[in-house]
C-alpha cells in the first residue's frame, strides 16, 4: 500500500474529528438534540464530501472498491493449501 499523501492525512483527520464530535453530543434516546437541523444537515454535507473526495483519491491511486466485509460474510478469493495442489488438483484423502 502506497503512503497517504498530506491530503488523505487531512481527511483522515476530518472524518474522524467530525465522528467523534457527533458521537460525544448525540444525547439518549427520547432527548432532543443539541444542534439544529440545519447544524446537523451541514455535517451530513461535510462527511458525504470527505467520502466523495477519499473515493476520488483512492480511485485515482487504483485502490478503489475497496470495501468493508463482516468476518463471516463469504469471500470472493478462496484460500487454497499447498498441499491440496499437485497434479489433477486433487489430493488423496490421508
Amino acid at each position: 500500500m502506497s503512503e497517504l499523501s498530506v491530503e488523505q492525512r487531512i481527511l483522515i483527520a476530518m472524518r474522524k474529528t467530525l465522528g467523534a464530535i457527533i458521537k460525544d453530543v448525540t444525547p439518549p434516546a427520547g432527548m432532543r438534540h443539541p444542534f439544529s437541523e440545519a447544524t446537523m444537515e451541514d455535517v451530513r454535507q461535510c462527511l458525504a464530501l470527505i467520502a466523495a473526495r477519499e473515493k476520488e483519491l483512492a480511485d485515482a491511486q487504483g485502490r478503489g472498491g475497496e470495501r468493508p466485509y463482516y468476518s463471516d460474510e463469504p469471500q470472493k478469493a478462496q484460500v487454497v493449501p499447498i498441499a491440496a495442489i499437485g497434479k489433477g488438483g486433487r489430493r488423496e484423502p490421508e
